[in-house]
Order: C-alpha cells, then sequence, then structure tokens
C-alpha cells in the first residue's frame, strides 16, 4: 500500500473513533473525482549559462566554487594576460614620444608663422610646417585609440556572472590557461522547476495548467502533501517511450539541482460517492453509516479525500444519511 493510503486510512481511522455531535442530515450523491498517482520529479532548472572567458591567458583569480550563489555582474574570475601589460607599457612611451614631436612641430609652425610674415620664408615653407603638425597630431590621436583597447581588453579580463543564478560546476582551478571563449563555470538562473518524466499512457491526462500535489521533501517522506504546484510546459517530443512535463513551484530555490520529489498526478477522473468522515462510525471492526429511517448499514471505504471520505459500497445514490453521536 502507498504511503499516501496508509496516511488515509490512518486519518480515516482518527475520525471515525471520534465523537460527532447528531443533528445533521445528508443526501448521498454521486461526485467526480480524480485519480491521483505517486511519481518522481526531479529539480531542474529551466536555464543553464556558462561564464566564459572573452580573452585568452591565465586565470588569476577564482572566486566562486560549486554551489556558490551568484548576483548578475559579480566577479566569478580574472582572466591576465602578461602580453597585454607589455604592449601598453610600449603603447604609452611611444605615445610620449609623439607627444614631445607634436610639441616640436607646434613650436616650429609658430616659428615659420612669424617669419613668414616678416618675408623671410616662403608660403611653401609655411605649408609644410602646417602639414607635419597635423601628421604628428594625427599618429597621436590613432596611439590613443591603441592605448584605449588594450586597456578594454584588460578589463575583458574580469569574468562576470551573466545572471542571478548558482554556480553548479567550475571547469578550470587558479594558475591555469584560458583561451578565449572557454566555459569558466556553468551557472544555473533563478527559477527552479520540477521536471515530470511519465510513461506515455499518461501522456493524454497532463494538460498545461493543470494543478499537482508535491510531497514533503525527501524519499523517505509518509507521502503528505507540503504543497501544490502547476503544470507550465508538457513538451510536444516523447523522450525514450515518456512524456515530459515541467511543474512550477514556489520555495524550490534551497533544493539540490537534480533532486528528486514525490509528485502526485492526475491520471484520470471517475464517478464515486463521498460523504463527510463524520457520518460513518466503527462498531466490531466494521464501518457502518446510519440511515434516516433508522436502520444501520456496513460500507466499505476508500481514500480520505479533502471533501470527505469514498464510500467504495454500500450506498446508493439518494440515501439519507443522518449523523448521530452515540457511536
Amino acid at each position: 500500500m502507498s504511503p499516501l493510503a496508509n496516511r488515509s486510512l490512518t486519518l480515516l481511522f482518527l475520525l471515525l473513533a471520534t465523537p460527532a455531535f447528531a443533528g445533521g442530515e445528508i443526501t448521498v450523491e454521486r461526485s467526480t473525482v480524480q485519480d491521483l498517482k505517486a511519481v518522481f520529479a526531479t529539480v531542474e532548472t529551466a536555464d543553464v549559462i556558462n561564464a566564459r572567458a572573452r580573452i585568452g591567458g591565465t586565470l588569476s583569480r577564482l572566486s566562486v566554487d560549486e554551489g556558490s550563489p551568484v548576483s548578475k555582474g559579480q566577479i566569478i574570475a580574472r582572466v591576465s594576460d602578461a602580453k597585454l601589460k607589455l604592449r601598453m607599457n610600449a603603447l604609452k612611451a611611444r605615445l610620449q614620444s609623439v607627444k614631445s614631436r607634436r610639441d616640436l612641430a607646434r613650436t616650429a609652425l609658430d616659428r615659420a608663422e612669424k617669419l613668414f610674415k616678416s618675408g623671410t620664408i616662403a608660403q611653401k615653407r609655411l605649408d609644410e610646417a602646417k602639414t607635419a603638425l597635423v601628421v604628428v597630431e594625427r599618429e597621436f590621436v590613432a596611439l590613443g585609440a591603441d592605448l584605449a583597447v588594450i586597456s578594454e581588453q584588460q578589463d575583458e579580463g574580469v569574468v562576470l556572472a551573466p545572471v542571478d543564478g548558482r554556480v553548479t560546476k567550475v571547469h578550470v582551478t587558479e594558475g591555469s590557461v584560458v583561451l578565449p571563449g572557454e566555459t569558466i563555470a556553468t551557472i544555473v538562473a533563478k527559477g527552479f522547476v520540477l521536471r515530470l518524466m511519465l510513461p506515455e499512457r499518461h501522456a493524454r491526462f497532463i494538460a498545461l495548467g493543470d494543478t499537482v500535489q508535491i510531497g514533503k521533501r525527501g524519499l523517505a517522506a509518509d507521502g503528505a502533501i507540503a504543497r501544490s504546484g502547476t503544470i507550465i510546459q508538457v513538451y510536444p517530443e516523447l523522450r525514450q517511450g515518456r512524456v515530459v512535463a515541467d511543474v512550477a513551484v514556489d520555495g524550490l530555490g534551497d533544493f539540490f539541482v537534480g533532486e528528486r520529489v514525490r509528485v502526485y498526478i492526475g491520471t484520470g477522473k471517475r464517478q464515486t460517492i463521498i460523504i463527510p468522515a463524520s457520518y460513518a462510525f466503527l462498531r466490531y471492526g466494521l464501518t457502518f453509516v446510519r440511515l434516516k429511517d433508522g436502520g444501520d448499514v456496513v460500507v466499505q471505504p476508500g481514500r480520505l479525500t479533502p471533501e470527505g471520505v469514498e464510500i467504495l459500497s454500500g450506498l446508493n445514490p439518494g440515501d439519507v444519511l443522518v449523523e448521530i453521536d452515540d457511536k
């Protein structure tokens, strides 16, 4: 017998053994109930993102490990390339040289303008001085742009977390040589789901928006219902003869990815009789109900539902039951 059935029977016996107050009566009617089947679902994440290195070099710092929570934009690693620093130093030296040449060209142009005004030099000499200054200034701007590129490449050595989530795997260690585009860490985004994989015969019972019952955490749970969830996606492709569906459940953030959870899903609807448990009572080890005409009838109780106890046999629609206090 399943844990859910054991729990239902225990609750049923407790209810039947509890004295009830007289004065109520009900008419037996058929109700539509949904059969629940216990299956296992796996905690999964809908989004898995890789944090990658943008430049090649040596991993000089790693600040996360498996299981570490991260937020978007958080620094999780740093890649260093010694050649970038050398290139930057060389560019800075060239920039200083060009800056000195630019100052000299400006001085030469000022002198040429004064000499031209006094008629000492020709227009050609003045134009040559202007052109020399323009060339040096453009060279200075080009070197500044190259220096900005090297600086940006150094900044790209910082590996940032692309989303809020949790690190599930770190692929490198400090001191490792990494290439551009290599994965540093795998991050699962926040927002976990329960993934169901059901036999193909259950495909016709699964629909988007259906509510499922979630058992308590742990495989050794007693079958008690802890929370409910909603089916948010049913995948159109069968995987190895199984239909796959995702269930959204609040409060899965503290679960392990891959952890198994007991789930109760509907496998079809049927007609049955359900009465409040207080209308049934135990006598000589049997379950009885009292009809309005005063006769007691033996019934076969089934599972306990939120509406009451299911009656498998002994009653017919239209029977009128009364609640008694001398059980």
